[in-house]
């Protein structure tokens, strides 16, 4: 139904592992692009019970297959004895494998011994505007989040709240990477809520009943599942005193809303302009790597608090995500004060909901939502 952005080898020569959060769509793009490929998936009881008693069996089957150009294994994380021999096959038969995953740090800890250099990773990222296409509906996006079965559901609330369980179940209850549940639910809710902000190890970790260091591991399990990303702070070559720590964002915007309660939102309010925030990083992430640019990523923060929200790359370009109708200065005094820190920043743009794009007399951009998605997914925000 979407055309997926991510660009994958459609005749692979190497072996490569497409992550991205759970539910994103990778089994059903791997499908698509491969349909005449060998496909196991691991999610399916009777195949995870079959290669997780006896993982030789994939050598086995493989050496008496017919050769088909491409295997394909979803959630390979949840089989690790699978990574030797996919790695045997892969060094002694040529073999080309396709790899699905939620998990890096099972990767990490399965596959340690993957050759390097011969197993390329691709992220898959929730849905975007330009695979949407027209018409794109934000208020729905900001609402539903970005993943395909939420994004379509007419009441995704219930939805949402059967992933967050399913999440917590298999992502964390049975690895055992949280001793306790509850505290880490309730972590889940107050980073919910503190998504697009700094973070605060101390305060999260008191408000939830634990320790900083298991406040900081339990952020890791969400960067480790793919559900959430850090967004670090633009240090170099200051003029004035700026905020070092990390702002955290989840990788969807829906399930913040489920986690924090948020309820509807429509334009004009509050956590409608967090969700805009949220759903601008998301753009430019997606953007960034399907477009294979793979642009660092960062905010700008005076110690005063006077902040930007996003800088691309070495300051080519400053974006501030702002859901108002009417872009006043107040709404600008970020991106004039980093130009007074940072002079060599090539670009200042504001995404808004204003209905027509203007320029300010010292050269701030304000576009309608629309046309910076135009912008952006041209390459022409960053200079492509």
């Amino acid at each position: 139904m979407f055309r997926r952005l991510v660009r994958l080898p459609e005749r692979p020569r190497e072996s490569f592992f497409l992550l991205g959060p759970r539910h994103t769509g990778k089994s059903t793009l791997l499908k698509q692009v491969y349909p005449q490929a060998r496909h196991i998936d691991l999610a399916r009881t009777e195949e995870f019970v079959r290669y997780g008693e006896r993982p030789a069996l994939l050598r086995e089957e493989l050496e008496e297959g017919t050769g088909e150009p491409v295997v394909v294994i979803d959630e390979i994380q949840k089989v690790p004895p699978l990574y030797d021999e996919v790695q045997w096959l892969v060094e002694n038969r040529g073999r080309v494998f396709a790899m699905s995953g939620s998990s890096s740090r099972a990767l990490r800890q399965g596959a340690p011994a993957m050759p390097t250099g011969r197993v390329a990773r691709f992220d898959l990222f929730g849905l975007t505007s330009a695979e949407i296409g027209r018409p794109f509906d934000l208020v729905r996006m900001l609402n539903n989040g970005y993943l395909p079965r939420h994004y379509l559901a007419d009441a995704p609330a219930r939805p949402l709240r059967a992933y967050i369980q399913s999440f917590i179940k298999e992502e964390v209850m049975v690895p055992g990477l949280a001793r306790s549940l509850p505290a880490f639910s309730a972590f889940l809710s107050r980073a919910a809520i503190s998504d697009t902000e700094l973070v605060n190890y101390a305060t999260i970790a008191r408000e939830c009943g634990v320790s900083a260091p298991t406040a900081r591991d339990y952020y890791q399990i969400l960067l480790d599942t793919r559900l959430g990303r850090f967004l670090p702070a633009f240090t170099k070559r200051p003029k004035r005193r700026v905020i070092g720590a990390p702002k955290f964002y989840f990788a969807d915007v829906g399930i913040v809303n489920a986690l924090a309660r948020r309820g509807a939102m429509t334009p004009g309010s509050e956590l409608f302009g967090k969700a805009f925030e949220n759903w601008v990083f998301h753009e430019l992430t997606a953007a960034s790597h399907y477009r294979e640019r793979y642009l660092d990523l960062s905010y700008w923060r005076l110690a005063s608090g006077i902040e930007v929200d996003f800088v691309i790359g070495d300051l080519r370009c400053a974006v501030e995500a702002k859901a108002v109708a009417r872009v006043t200065s107040d709404h600008l005094k970020g991106l004039r004060q980093l130009c007074v820190d940072q002079p060599s920043v090539r670009r200042r743009v504001v995404a808004s909901l204003e209905p027509s794009p203007r320029s300010t007399e010292d050269g701030i951009e304000i576009l309608p939502w629309r046309v910076f998605l135009d912008r952006l997914w041209s390459g022409e925000l960053w200079g492509e």
